[in-house]
């Protein structure tokens, strides 16, 4: 990994992932892709428990990309775990959701989403979508260390 912090991908539907993954590799993005499907999974991962018990806590996501509309538990209900935690609450968070609703972008950003994007429709739009977050998240965006949490 290079020193790379990795992305997390939380996204529960195949085709999206997909998308996802070939945008990512479209745009140069050579980062870790971590990808849990559900809520679960995803605080799984950011917690080092379940099946990701005694991972290294000390790597952490340079950013995780979220969507909304999970089984188990749903983005919302991440995103507001990660907040209340000391460890996980400065984390970056994109919401990448294909919700259109203004409750969803105004609870995302009430429980502390760093982002809200819209999944473009086309692979064209969405790619372009994901350059420039990677761009801005994963080169221009500057995070505290792990120290400093």
């Amino acid at each position: 990994m290079s020193g790379q912090r990795p992305i997390l991908l939380v996204e529960d539907n195949a085709d999206d992932e997909e998308l996802t993954l070939r945008a990512l590799r479209k745009n140069n993005i050579v980062n870790e892709i971590i990808v849990a499907h559900d809520g679960v999974e995803a605080l799984d991962y950011l917690f080092g428990t379940g099946r990701h018990a005694g991972r290294d806590l000390g790597i952490q996501p340079q950013v995780t990309l979220l969507d909304l509309n999970l089984p188990r538990i749903d983005g919302l209900g991440v995103l507001k775990r990660l907040r209340a935690d000391e460890r996980t609450r400065l984390l970056a968070v994109v919401v990448l959701t294909s919700s259109r609703e203004e409750e969803d972008i105004l609870r995302s950003y009430a429980l502390g989403a760093n982002s809200y994007v819209r999944k473009p429709v086309n692979f064209y739009d969405f790619s372009e979508a994901v350059k420039a977050l990677g761009l801005f998240w994963l080169l221009m965006n500057e995070i505290p260390s792990a120290r400093g949490r």
